[in-house]
């Protein structure tokens, strides 16, 4: 069992929301592979202590795993994968023929959250626990809610007892308030380093927005060749998929996405190599799994992903971001999306689930974006089923 050495220091940076007065701070988890780049295997390292912890706690259960979009899919992902069991995602995107749980995360950027009644509906009778993944909980409201709509929709169900429920995050900022309410309603609470938000507010009062802000704008009629390479496999995670299958997934993507570089660097020295496993919103965990296959392999690797959450850019002393990069979304060219801290590297891989073409406008300016910090190299590999 790996130990919990993590402090908040180790993990914490407070940023600036950008036009959010419900919430003016954002929680950043510096090895989580988001928002800042990260060693791939530092974030899988973090991951698994927090799936080590519900291991020994509920090991003799049968759980299903439920991990929050965006930023809490790889998370999720990776927990559910090493406990083992059931895992399936939030999601924001449109899903075909299906029904949805919908709620709300009141404080966020993107507020509406879905789940696909048709899974939960299939699995809610076959577990002992539904165990959602978050990065960081604050209020645990959100939480509650897709709790409280689950009970009401299944008040019973075959077992001899009713289904439990139990939260697993990196980081836990409740207060004593809200930590009471979830006692009283038994629920459980996992996470590897308690927080305090009384000082956040403060932080980012003071913070400038001084650092530099990149749109990019795509011409539909000057659209660049980026390298697309089309891998099946895919696994969609925003539907309940068993976790041995995936991890399995993951890994024969990582092996293909291996041949390839190798197939195409035969005269290069491969290990001197740095490299950028990018994903995007919601897809995650395969850029993070990847990259770490790739660390193996010797390589330098840094992953993190593009994001809804518009974050303010500051070149004061300490803060995390000081370049924004804005940019198309890969799953819809009018949904704004961003980048934060891109770096030169010897070569990019943009690893996502969402469906490209050459004239793909999140692909496009993406590519504009990496390209300005002198990256040629770049490679998109689109995770097909």
């Amino acid at each position: 069992m790996k130990k919990n050495n993590y402090k908040e220091e180790d993990l914490v940076v407070i940023a600036k929301r950008e036009n959010n007065t419900k919430r003016t701070y954002l929680v950043v988890n510096k090895l989580q592979g988001k928002h800042i780049p990260v060693s791939p295997s530092k974030a899988l390292a973090m991951f698994d202590t927090l799936a080590d912890i519900l291991k020994n706690r509920y090991q003799n259960e049968k759980v299903l795993f439920v991990g929050f979009a965006e930023t809490a899919t790889a998370i999720g992902a990776r927990v559910a994968n090493t406990f083992g069991g059931i895992y399936i995602q939030t999601t924001r995107e449109k899903i075909p023929d299906v029904d949805y749980l919908f709620f709300t995360e009141s404080h966020s950027h993107a507020t509406e959250q879905k789940l696909v009644e048709n899974d939960i509906k299939k699995w809610i009778n076959e577990v002992d626990r539904i165990i959602f993944v978050e990065d960081e909980v604050t209020t645990g409201n959100t939480i509650k809610k897709i709790i409280d709509i689950i009970k009401n929709k299944y008040p019973q169900n075959k077992n001899k007892n009713k289904i439990k429920f139990a939260v697993a995050s990196l980081l836990n900022g409740m207060n004593d308030e809200a930590l009471n309410k979830y006692k009283k309603e038994d629920i459980d609470l996992n996470y590897l380093v308690k927080t305090n938000h009384e000082k956040y507010i403060q932080i980012v009062s003071g913070i400038s927005e001084n650092g530099e802000y990149i749109v990019d704008s795509v011409d539909i009629n000057n659209i660049l060749n980026p390298d697309i390479i089309k891998i099946p496999g895919l696994i969609n995670t925003r539907r309940a998929a068993d976790t041995k299958t995936y991890e399995v997934a993951c890994k024969n993507l990582a092996e293909k996405i291996w041949t390839i570089i190798q197939e195409k660097n035969e005269l290069v020295q491969l290990n001197s190599k740095n490299i950028l496993v990018l994903g995007t919103e919601e897809c995650m965990y395969p850029a993070i799994f990847v990259g770490a296959f790739l660390e193996e392999k010797g390589f330098k690797v840094k992953t993190h992903s593009t994001t809804r959450s518009p974050i303010a850019a500051s070149k004061d002393e300490g803060y995390p971001f000081e370049k924004r990069y804005q940019v198309c979304s890969f799953y819809d060219s009018q949904r704004v999306t961003f980048i934060y801290n891109l770096a030169k590297y010897d070569q990019v891989i943009i690893v996502t689930d969402a469906e490209v073409t050459e004239r793909n406008k999140g692909l496009n300016s993406l590519v504009n974006s990496l390209e300005t910090m002198g990256n040629q190299n770049i490679m998109c590999v689109n995770w097909i089923k």
